[in-house]
């Protein structure tokens, strides 16, 4: 049997690629892995491409891009900053804040099919053991969910 880690990558793979599949068959724009990741930062808050940028681990020009592709297509909101000319802040519009409803959703109906897949139980021991291993390694620090490219 293949080491824990890469059974997690795997899975997390597996799931992430079922997950778009059903975003394709619902019609939606071609997002990537890396929407997502913008889509959970700017959940509670608005941010710069700059911020944008570094919590994705990539440069502000291809942050900038992924905010331009998500203003395209209206999930998020470009704004002016108030002090830098060149800045600007991004927010999810409520066509934004629909969609993380609708990723929310399919992650519930994918986690369920994975609950039938290997029980119930099973499912609830993982997440139970996953969390506990979190806060060893975190503490009660729960950093935000980002990339690991």
């Amino acid at each position: 049997m293949e080491p824990v880690p890469v059974l997690l990558a795997m899975t997390y793979r597996a799931l992430g690629d079922q997950f778009h599949d059903r975003l394709r068959q619902i019609g939606l724009e071609p997002l990537r892995p890396a929407h997502g990741y913008v889509f959970r930062f700017l959940e509670e808050k608005r941010a710069t491409t700059v911020d944008i940028g570094q919590h994705l681990g990539v440069t502000k020009q291809a942050a900038a891009k992924i905010a331009n592709e998500l203003d395209e297509w209206g999930y998020v909101l470009k704004e002016p900053h108030p002090t830098d000319k060149r800045a600007q802040y991004v927010t999810l519009t409520t066509k934004g804040r629909d969609y993380l409803k609708l990723a929310d959703n399919l992650w519930s109906d994918l986690e369920a099919e994975m609950a039938e897949a290997i029980g119930a139980d099973t499912l609830a021991t993982v997440k139970q053991g996953l969390a506990a291993y979190l806060r060893h390694v975190r503490g009660e620090d729960r950093p935000g969910l980002r990339p690991i490219w």
